[in-house]
């Protein structure tokens, strides 16, 4: 994102078009994932993982290479794709790996990650732009791929359970109704779809934010999101404890911050300054890691043998999902104080279900 300005230039296209290199990513990285699912539980994690890394991988090379906006589309649906099946297995392998109870705990670190890194990964790109120019994003990612890559078939040894279930053709979207059909199923993949379009939001608006409407300046930005990023990967180190101990009990926790963090950001968007805005993310960044590790654990609890499924599921939400709020709430045209706000207050009536009689059929506290 940092990279946008000279993506725009370089090709000599719209601010629109260059905006839509995160659309059909996000798309994809959704919709492949109802594919992948069923294809991690029919062929196993390793090779679903391996195949991701290696469409990633081409993916960075064809948009290091591209001289034209179409050509940079094709690379990102490409990277998204294999993204997709990244995100699918390392969430199953989680599953199969630790289980009922330890899939929360664990869960909580790879979510953890998964907000680490747009939190960091927008000061990385802003140094690989000014430095080396917007293709340098693509040759970085490359590299990063091929490692991963290298890990995965030196390290990983297969999880998938030898009961796992895979029933009927490839497109039989059938397979998903159990957990469409379950309430603390839904009730918890869609957390993770709010936290994520919260994130999301964050992560698209604030620097924009903070270095045209504040006039602050690349250091300002850098600053503040890297104060960001280290409370967000300390705290997904923290969090799993109160996660294993009472689930329930964290989630509660990481949804009132998130309202805490938008009633005060409400309270201040008339201060015009970084902090006014930052200072109370800091806070729904604490609750991101509570939250996150807490609906995606639980999630999956309730299908052992059709983890990858259940994995894809939850990814559609979390990341297609997350993307059509996101894209919803810009047709809006709000500051990004009280767009942020506004993400984070979708909490509330997901906090009051937790509280009332129902508590036990949306989140079983099994801790």
């Amino acid at each position: 994102m940092p990279a946008f300005v000279a993506m725009q230039q370089g090709l000599d296209v719209a601010e629109s078009q260059i905006q839509q290199t995160v659309s059909i990513y996000m798309l994809t990285v959704g919709l492949g994932q109802l594919i992948a699912g069923p294809l991690a539980d029919k062929f196993g994690r390793k090779p679903i993982a391996t195949a991701g890394i290696l469409l990633f991988t081409l993916g960075a090379i064809l948009a290091v290479f591209s001289p034209n906006w179409v050509g940079i589309m094709v690379a990102r649906a490409l990277q998204g794709l294999g993204a997709c099946a990244t995100f699918v297995a390392a969430f199953a392998i989680v599953r199969d790996s630790f289980g009922h109870k330890g899939a929360g705990q664990m869960l909580t670190y790879l979510n953890g990650i998964v907000c680490f890194i747009p939190a960091f990964a927008p000061l990385l790109g802003a140094w690989l732009t000014v430095e080396f120019g917007w293709r340098s994003n693509f040759i970085f990612l490359s590299g990063f791929a091929v490692l991963g890559l290298l890990l995965t078939l030196m390290l990983f040894k297969e999880t998938k359970p030898k009961s796992t279930i895979y029933e009927g053709h490839l497109l039989d979207f059938r397979r998903f109704f159990p957990m469409l059909k379950s309430t603390e199923f839904m009730f918890n993949s869609a957390l993770t779809m709010i936290g994520m379009a919260a994130m999301l939001v964050f992560v698209t608006t604030t620097p924009g934010w903070i270095m045209n409407e504040l006039n602050g300046t690349v250091s300002t930005f850098t600053f503040w999101f890297t104060i960001n990023a280290i409370i967000s990967i300390v705290v997904s180190f923290i969090a799993p404890h109160f996660i294993k101990r009472n689930s329930r009990g964290a989630l509660f926790t990481g949804l009132s911050l998130f309202i805490i963090g938008a009633l005060l950001m409400l309270g201040l968007q008339h201060i015009r300054h970084p902090g006014a805005i930052m200072i109370p993310m800091y806070i729904a960044s604490i609750g991101f890691a509570f939250t996150l590790g807490a609906a995606a654990g639980k999630a999956l609890s309730g299908f052992p043998k059709q983890a990858g499924t259940a994995s894809a599921l939850i990814g559609v939400m979390q990341m297609s999902g997350a993307g059509v709020l996101a894209f919803s709430s810009q047709q809006l045209l709000l500051d990004a104080p009280v767009q942020l706000a506004l993400h984070l207050l979708i909490a509330a009536p997901f906090l009051l279900i937790l509280t009332s009689k129902l508590k036990e059929k949306v989140h079983h506290n099994s801790t």
